[in-house]
């Protein structure tokens, strides 16, 4: 039931409420039915973000992605995470590392998702930031990377988000936004500094064309 939902709420509903009332243009993400798995990575300015890359997905697949999200603030209370989970398909995690309970700790979190056959929407920023200023990558993304190598990263980005539903507004204004895709990419090296300067680079890149 859960697959039909999330099929019609994104693919239908969220996406023709995000193009025709709040202007957001979509980039094509059906390359996305060529990879068995990925992780899409993206600036982060506003709740819109994770909308946004949700309905752009080919719906075909849109059930086997997962957003990471904060569990502090979408698993609040037991309600909100359980419509968290269902209608956003999020997966939670908590925001530091925690070694001494690996179970809690979020890259081996996501590591599961992936290893479970999901992909994931990870905003390595952590958090939203001030509209069209992007904040310093964490290095989450980074360990996930590398220890799934052959799981490759897509870079996206989004423009106007942050000014059509800016942090901690909840006034929805129209807005000319978009979301531009990069290409399905391997990561070059295993360190995780490394890995997120490439992810830096693809994002830069991605901005000058949007």
């Amino acid at each position: 039931m859960q697959k039909l939902v999330l099929k019609f709420t994104y693919s239908l509903f969220v996406r023709s409420f995000l193009k025709i009332i709040v202007g957001v243009k979509f980039d094509t993400a059906r390359f996305l039915l060529d990879e068995k798995q990925f992780v899409i990575v993206a600036n982060h300015n506003s709740h819109l973000d994770t909308m946004a890359i949700m309905a752009s997905l080919p719906s075909k697949i849109v059930h086997k992605v997962k957003p990471v999200a904060a569990a502090d603030h979408f698993g609040k209370t037991k309600f909100k995470e359980k419509m968290s989970n269902y209608l956003v398909n999020t997966l939670l995690i908590q925001r530091k590392r925690d070694p001494d309970h690996p179970g809690n700790d979020p890259v081996n979190l996501m590591v599961k998702a992936l290893d479970d056959g999901f992909s994931l929407i990870v905003f390595p920023e952590g958090t939203r930031g001030q509209p069209e200023i992007r904040q310093p990558l964490k290095p989450g993304v980074g360990y996930v990377l590398a220890k799934r190598p052959h799981i490759k990263y897509v870079p996206a980005y989004l423009k106007g988000m942050g000014k059509a539903l800016p942090k901690d507004d909840k006034l929805l204004v129209p807005f000319t936004s978009s979301l531009t895709y990069g290409r399905p990419t391997s990561v070059a090296d295993l360190t995780v500094m490394d890995i997120l300067k490439q992810i830096e680079a693809d994002l830069n890149n991605l901005k000058e064309k949007s």
